[in-house]
């Protein structure tokens, strides 16, 4: 059976009571007793000004702010929103997309040997740390970067929705939290992760972004031909999407994986903002010998921290050529700091 931790939209309603926007009501001179105000005039007999027009975008930020200052505090007081994941529980995640064998082991065997494969894994990373439950996870590469450019150029294709839905089922079948990931191609996080929005209110469903396949600072190159990057803007962007969703749907915090294996996928990390409504994981993505995946892991996410780390582990890749072998459970705990995010590919 899987160990989950499922966190309930109930708990944390209670306990952030995250507000709506609210408006703000207008200040009016009233008529003396007994008279009344003509229409268009105040009681002194002037025309009435036009209201104000109500500025939507100034109250969001402040509801955002004060939504923002209330987390803090909470987290100030108690380590950590109601409903967490993180660093509670250790993320186990099996990558790929359902609709494709050569993205990862999701997808890649049939449904329920997969599944049962994922149990097998669980199982040895609680028995490998019995102090830090495991959370099963599914993770779907969601917008995926093409080898065409597509009638707009953008060089990325979005499953359909029924393909979303399908795996959300899975996800709650097998009491897993689920990632949609993002390939943004030649397009941008802004364009892009709007079209998900509907599916991160779910409380199950966090998200992941890919900066090896984010292109639109290199015009006229493939995805593939050179390795993307995203700005510390982009991931604060990322961030604030998150937690707007968060707040107005009064949900636990969500978990924001941010692939990573060279130093220019991620340009002036210090100025990434964190959020208690969102839990950043930079997870060191790349593939090798263990000797290659340490170093990769210090250069490129320890010595430039941020949150919380991951971890991913290639089943076709890492143990090749031999006597090279995917690093077990034990080897990637013994890390420092040891990754809350383990995905395997």
């Amino acid at each position: 059976m899987l160990i989950s931790f499922l966190p309930r939209r109930a708990v944390v309603a209670a306990s952030l009571s995250l507000l709506a926007v609210a408006g703000l009501s207008a200040c009016s001179t009233r008529p003396a007793e007994g008279e009344t105000a003509a229409a268009g005039t105040t009681a002194a007999g002037d025309s009435a000004a036009p209201p104000a027009p109500t500025d939507t975008i100034k109250l969001k930020a402040l509801a955002m702010r004060r939504d923002s200052l209330r987390a803090d505090s909470i987290v100030r007081k108690s380590g950590a929103l109601p409903g967490a994941i993180l660093p509670g529980h250790r993320i186990i995640a099996f990558y790929g997309n359902i609709r494709s064998k050569g993205m990862g082991i999701l997808g890649r065997e049939p449904k329920e040997q997969m599944f049962r494969k994922l149990e097998k894994v669980l199982a040895e990373w609680q028995a490998a740390d019995p102090s830090r439950p495991v959370q099963a996870a599914l993770h779907n590469v969601t917008i995926t970067a093409q080898g065409t450019p597509g009638k707009d150029g953008k060089w990325r294709l979005m499953n359909s929705k029924a393909t979303i839905e399908e795996v959300i089922s899975w996800a709650k079948e097998h009491k897993c939290i689920l990632f949609l990931d993002v390939q943004v191609g030649h397009s941008t996080l802004k364009a892009e992760l709007p079209k998900l929005e509907q599916y991160l209110k779910d409380p199950i469903v966090h998200l992941g972004i890919d900066p090896e396949f984010s292109l639109a600072t290199m015009p006229g190159v493939r995805p593939n031909q050179r390795i993307g990057t995203f700005d510390a803007a982009d991931v604060n962007y990322a961030v604030q999407f998150l937690a707007r969703i968060v707040s107005e749907n009064k949900l636990p915090p969500k978990v924001l994986t941010v692939h990573r294996f060279t130093r220019k996928m991620i340009t002036n990390y210090k100025n990434i903002k964190l959020d208690p409504r969102v839990q950043i994981v930079m997870h060191m993505d790349g593939h090798g010998e263990p000797t290659l995946k340490k170093d990769s892991y210090h250069a490129y996410i320890v010595k430039e921290p941020v949150q919380y780390t991951g971890f991913k582990l290639f089943y076709e890749y890492d143990a090749r050529p031999a006597p090279y072998h995917i690093m077990t459970p034990k080897e990637v705990i013994a890390l420092v700091p040891a990754p809350l995010y383990i995905q395997y590919q």
